[in-house]
């Protein structure tokens, strides 16, 4: 028997509607991942939206980085902690951050942000203050007070007082936003980190490290050179073992008392202390500056007055 064709139609299948769908498809998911990526970026890598520009920020030496984001984050720096702690550990680590001021003069990302913390990227420039050897607390305070508008002079000489002689004259920078203790910190650590190496030398001299300090401190003021310090490092330490006066111009009180002042009377620098731990032989036991600053010695008294007559009158 002959079957006769069927009357339903063969559909096949619209390619163009299909690919209609796949496009429109595609366009919205393309359009939703750069959405979210957008999104990501602002709420994890981007500044905030308050963010504080043209402020600086302190980053205390030994901070740990918990503490930095933590810090960063409430002072609106960051948005997010563990982007930020992620770009740090990129860059080198909890180690490598670097201490110190830093300006953010404009809104930043939060990768440039671990970036400039961890090269030491400050965008500041530093204050440099030199400080003479044989200054004391006073005119320290006075030096750097002219270079670092957050300087407290009255909190610096007190604090500071009992550290005279123990503070260590040199070439200094610190950015304006250095206070009393930043000074006093970097001052007394740099004291430390030069004397380290010659206290073998203190410690066989058969003195103590405070008259070493005080002795030195004293030759700072008297001696007018390299060549003098020696000289007169010998002479007053001769002086104190016959139990005579120092008499020195720069303690008065030395004309009155015997013995070492009862602290330094300034700052010395290495070679001083270097002279007090090493004095020199000669056989005076007298000196005097003339008017011009030159150094006159005498091996005794009666000498000693010839010279005041001759050079002083």
């Amino acid at each position: 028997m002959e079957t006769s064709p069927t009357n339903n139609p063969v559909i096949f299948p619209d390619n163009n509607f299909n690919q209609d769908n796949f496009l429109k498809k595609a366009i919205f998911y393309v359009f939703g991942i750069i959405f979210v990526l957008i999104c990501f970026y602002f709420l994890f890598f981007s500044a905030p939206g308050n963010f504080p520009a043209g402020q600086i920020l302190n980053i205390e030496q030994g901070a740990s980085l918990r503490h930095i984001s933590k810090d960063f984050q409430a002072k609106h720096i960051i948005t997010s902690r563990i982007a930020f702690e992620t770009f740090v550990i990129f860059y080198g680590g909890e180690k490598h951050i670097v201490p110190g001021d830093y300006l953010f003069e404009n809104k930043t990302s939060v990768f440039e942000v671990a970036r400039r913390i961890s090269y030491g990227d400050h965008h500041l420039l530093p204050n440099k203050v030199t400080i003479p050897e044989g200054f004391n607390v006073s005119d320290i305070s006075n030096a750097m007070s002219l270079k670092l508008p957050s300087f407290n002079k009255d909190k610096f000489l007190s604090e500071a007082k009992p550290k005279e002689g123990y503070l260590f004259p040199d070439t200094y920078f610190f950015f304006s936003t250095a206070n009393e203790g930043d000074v006093l910190k970097a001052m007394s650590d740099n004291f430390d980190k030069k004397i380290k190496p010659i206290l073998p030398e203190i410690n066989s001299s058969g003195k103590s490290e405070k008259d070493i300090i005080t002795m030195a401190s004293i030759i700072e003021r008297e001696a007018k050179g390299d060549a003098d310090r020696g000289v007169i490092s010998g002479i007053l330490w001769n002086r104190l073992s016959k139990d005579m006066p120092l008499q020195v111009d720069a303690a008065p009180e030395t004309y009155k008392t015997k013995g070492l002042p009862s602290s330094p009377i300034s700052n010395p620098g290495l070679e001083a202390i270097k002279a007090a731990i090493h004095p020199e032989n000669s056989p005076y036991l007298f000196y005097l500056h003339d008017k011009n600053g030159i150094i006159h010695y005498a091996v005794n008294f009666t000498e000693h007055k010839k010279n005041i007559a001759k050079y002083l009158k």
